[in-house]
């Protein structure tokens, strides 16, 4: 018999989401996708100021979806660290996994994420290009070499529910390296935060495909290795 404090998912993936109606069903598809049970996987969309129809595209989905347990929540205040805990909060998986709307689990990703939540209670995950771009692909691999080089814990990430909260969860006021923030005072009060590289998380390369003359990618690295010095992490993006 299940103990009745246990929680009623093993993970929760909580998407934040502004203005994503072109790439949010991608994202839950990823959901759906894995091999680990659907039943004890749950997925929180935490819309926080959408002026498109993202939140109409979440409700069609989970009414289309019903083997997968889709949970909407509308803030209208608009920042994705406040979306990320507002989705914490209203998510009942023992574990957490931060997914940008704008990006794909790799289907075994839960069930790894779950494995290593047996001896780690946090830990990054491997992000690659959701991309077929030799630049765009070499630019994610060389941001995942120098976090494994360095032991950098950063970007998407899963974390035990009840261990974000304690902690306090995103600080709302960084727009830049939140995430790196937060698991950096994880590890300061002493929690071994590990990195998961058996599986991945594809994103999208909309960012650095957003200039000319490859532009976007000097940007994004300028911005990423400004926020992982401490340098403007609560400049706008």
């Amino acid at each position: 018999m299940e103990d009745a404090n246990s929680p009623e998912h093993d993970l929760s993936v909580v998407i934040p989401a502004r203005n994503e109606e072109d790439y949010v069903e991608g994202a839950l598809d990823s959901v759906a996708a894995q091999t680990w049970p659907i039943e004890r996987l749950e997925a929180v969309v935490a819309d926080n100021g959408s002026s498109d129809s993202t939140s109409d595209v979440v409700r069609s989905y989970a009414a289309g979806h019903p083997n997968l347990a889709v949970k909407l929540v509308v803030d209208p205040t608009p920042g994705a660290a406040r979306a990320r805990n507002t989705g914490a909060k209203a998510a009942t998986g023992h574990l957490l996994l931060f997914l940008d709307a704008d990006s794909r689990m790799a289907p075994d990703l839960a069930e790894q994420v779950i494995q290593a939540g047996h001896t780690h209670r946090a830990g990054s995950v491997r992000i690659i290009a959701d991309s077929d771009d030799r630049l765009n692909r070499g630019f994610f691999n060389l941001l995942e070499f120098g976090k494994v080089l360095f032991h950098i814990r950063a970007q998407m990430f899963y974390c035990e529910r009840d261990l974000f909260l304690e902690h306090g969860g995103y600080n709302e006021g960084l727009l830049v390296a939140e995430d790196k923030e937060f698991l950096k005072r994880l590890q300061l009060s002493g929690i071994d935060v590990c990195h998961v590289s058996s599986s991945w998380i594809a994103t999208s390369t909309r960012r650095l495909d957003g200039a000319p003359l490859r532009l976007g990618l000097l940007r994004t690295f300028g911005r990423w290795a400004m926020g992982q010095a401490g340098i403007g992490r609560r400049w706008r993006y």
